[in-house]
């Protein structure tokens, strides 16, 4: 590893926004101001201290970015010498990132969403109005600059807009994560500390990194504006209820306390039988919860449907440790929120089933990796944990069983592929967010080299009823081959959008009659921008996997989107196209160069008909197919699938 250090020097700020993380530095190879006669004798640690802390690369850039609101190549430089990390190699960290820029910018950017929930609900007007009012996109002006942005998971709310002030003001001030000292290998399970302010724990450092946020949804040009130049007047947002149409209905399972109980309140979720899963669980033992998750059928829920209790006997069983649990909770694809409102809802019950999880599988760190533009769901959570360790929850001893489990919240940072599960891994070590080559699984080989199982937040809260009623209880519900319950992201043009939860086994036409369809149906998107169209005349089809797999199309991750006829079509395929080529993190071949090919020729396409089009449809055939064989991963396997559904099934540029 070359570390070659510039002569750049960090402004105070940002020395104290990073030191406020890491603590003051320990000597003058590790970024102290002076070297002391003992530092030019020896260096302490060595490479495995560097590998300790390289996953503190992330949260650091984080801090610099929260506090200044970009990062200088002194601030840079300065977390490479705490961290013992090449320039060059955090340089690709920081720039691999939506979220973080390397160039100065305001302190205040808006992000206004243009995806396709948003784009069905006109954001596009939103942009032209706001280009109007403020200035073209990217250009700063009073402080602020803003820009477009892929979803932002608030599709119900459509079109949305997210504004982002860094600083420090204390009226500002958000919960710092309270987590696990460091997270590196080298730690033994049962190292815990606790950091950052609230419920007991040591206050924050006043120089902390902070970021104040503010969601505008439904959006408006002159509601912007007003936002950008007070930012603290803007209305305050509706509770997570509001996302829930059915909120309240006794039939619900895994959004029964949505709109009922009070989400930062501990008490409230324990009097709604909250932790009475986890004292199970420590009845049964690990073996038996994994055998009840086994016998209640339950898959996973972001789209693959891999067996649950499989995966976790599969890392239970492994003989190298320490083993590791990780909560998907980077909820990036177009049109899902359903982990946003559960997070922002119930936190206690994903902090509860994380703690299952982890008892089962033998691990005692889990990691919450959470999507860095969900600012409420992070509050939530942190609150969570912190009240969760002060009651004995979390920590060395959950309720007093001697086992030792703590969760420590990792923020990304605006990347979809960071949603798949072994990209996260890199994510929380401290690399750019690439996927892996697979095998060795994540089971085998995960997070820090060690077994680790990976499960998305509506997963992970399905744990709950399976111990609070048993499996036979739960497999009851749904079809032989989806059990329970599922969580259905309602978004477009619909007068009831939101998340709404059946059995599985129900059809789309149920669905859409809860949402309130339009007169005019043109066409459904199931499972996002990774998913397929369905015609008027195929709401049948029934909502389980294998039911829209023969359908030809897919679940997914739940996402439903519903367009009229006043959508253009074309223009949404183009939008899926863009969203592929800037998500895709060009590591492989197929996936960098098939979604710039596929991109361009939707771009011809609009141009051309007759022969023109169909060489450019027989071309997109033939680079599509190639990404579905060859790419390392799901974004470049499924780039092609919207788009070709929209030309076989729905007739598009026919």
């Amino acid at each position: 590893m070359d570390l070659k250090y510039t002569d750049a020097a960090p402004t105070d700020a940002e020395r104290e926004a990073v030191d406020a993380l890491l603590g003051p530095p320990p000597s003058g190879w590790e970024g102290a101001a002076e070297r002391s006669d003992e530092d030019l004798r020896w260096a302490r640690g060595g490479a495995a201290a560097a590998r300790d802390r390289r996953d503190q690369l992330l949260p650091a850039l984080h801090a610099v970015n929260d506090r200044v609101g970009w990062i200088s190549e002194g601030a840079l430089d300065y977390i490479c010498r705490r961290l013992t990390v090449a320039p060059a190699e955090a340089y690709g960290v920081a720039t691999f990132y939506a979220m973080f820029a390397v160039r100065p910018r305001p302190a205040k950017v808006l992000h206004v969403c243009t995806d396709l929930a948003c784009a069905a609900r006109g954001s596009a007007a939103v942009c032209a109005d706001l280009t109007e009012r403020h200035g073209p996109a990217g250009t700063p002006a009073e402080g602020t600059v803003w820009q477009e942005s892929p979803c932002l998971g608030l599709c119900e709310r459509a079109p949305a807009a997210l504004l982002l002030r860094a600083g420090t003001d204390p009226d500002l001030r958000s919960s710092r994560e309270i987590q696990p000292l460091g997270g590196g290998p080298g730690r033994s399970p049962g190292e815990f500390e606790e950091r950052g302010s609230g419920g007991g724990a040591p206050e924050e450092p006043a120089a902390a990194a902070t970021r104040c946020s503010a969601v505008l949804a439904p959006a408006t040009a002159p509601a912007l504006v007003a936002a950008i130049r007070a930012p603290l007047d803007v209305p305050q947002e509706p509770p997570p209820a509001a996302a829930v149409p059915r909120s309240g209905d006794p039939a619900l399972v895994l959004l029964k306390r949505i709109g009922t109980v009070d989400p930062a309140s501990l008490d409230d979720y324990r009097s709604t039988g909250g932790y009475s899963a986890l004292r199970r669980a420590f009845a049964l033992g690990p073996a038996g919860v994994i055998r009840e998750v086994l016998e209640a059928g339950l898959v996973g829920r972001g789209g693959a449907a891999f067996p649950t209790g499989r995966k976790w006997q599969a890392t239970a069983q492994q003989a190298d440790g320490p083993h590791y649990l990780v909560c998907n909770a980077d909820e990036s694809e177009p049109g899902t929120f359903k982990d946003r409102v559960l997070m922002e809802g119930d936190p206690y019950a994903l902090v509860e089933a994380m703690t299952i999880a982890g008892y089962a599988v033998g691990a005692h760190r889990g990691y919450l990796y959470l999507r860095g533009e969900y600012p409420r769901a992070y509050e939530r959570l942190a609150h969570a944990l912190t009240s969760a360790r002060t009651r004995g929850l979390l920590g060395p001893d959950v309720l007093g069983q001697g086992y030792a489990f703590d969760i420590e919240i990792r923020r990304g940072a605006g990347a979809y592929i960071c949603g798949e599960e072994t990209a996260i891994f890199n994510s929380i070590e401290g690399q750019r967010g690439e996927p892996r080559s697979k095998p060795p699984f994540p089971v085998e080989k995960g997070l820090f080299g060690k077994p680790t199982v990976v499960n998305n937040v509506e997963t992970l809260v399905n744990v709950l009823p399976i111990l609070e009623h048993g499996a036979a209880a739960y497999a009851a519900t749904g079809t032989e081959t989806s059990t329970g319950t599922k969580l259905f992201c309602v978004s477009g043009q619909v007068d009831r959008p939101g998340v709404y939860e059946l059995p599985f086994g129900a059809n789309l036409r149920e669905l859409l009659d809860l949402a309130g369809p339009p007169e005019r149906l043109r066409a459904v998107l199931l499972g996002g921008a990774a998913g397929g169209f369905v015609r008027p005349d195929e709401l049948d089809v029934p909502l389980t996997f294998e039911g829209t797999r023969a359908a030809g199309t897919t679940l997914g991750s739940g996402v439903v989107l519903v367009l009229d006829d006043s959508v253009e079509l074309p223009r949404v395929l183009l939008r899926i196209a863009e969203f592929f080529r800037d998500e895709s993190c060009g590591q492989c071949v197929p996936c960098r160069v098939g979604t710039v090919r596929q991109e361009e020729a939707l771009h011809r396409i609009v141009d051309r008909t007759g022969a023109g089009a169909a060489q450019d449809i027989a071309l997109m055939r033939e680079v599509g197919q190639a990404m579905r064989d060859a790419s390392i991963c799901g974004l470049g396997q499924t780039a092609w699938n919207a788009v070709e559904s929209a030309i076989d099934r729905l007739g598009v540029y026919r």
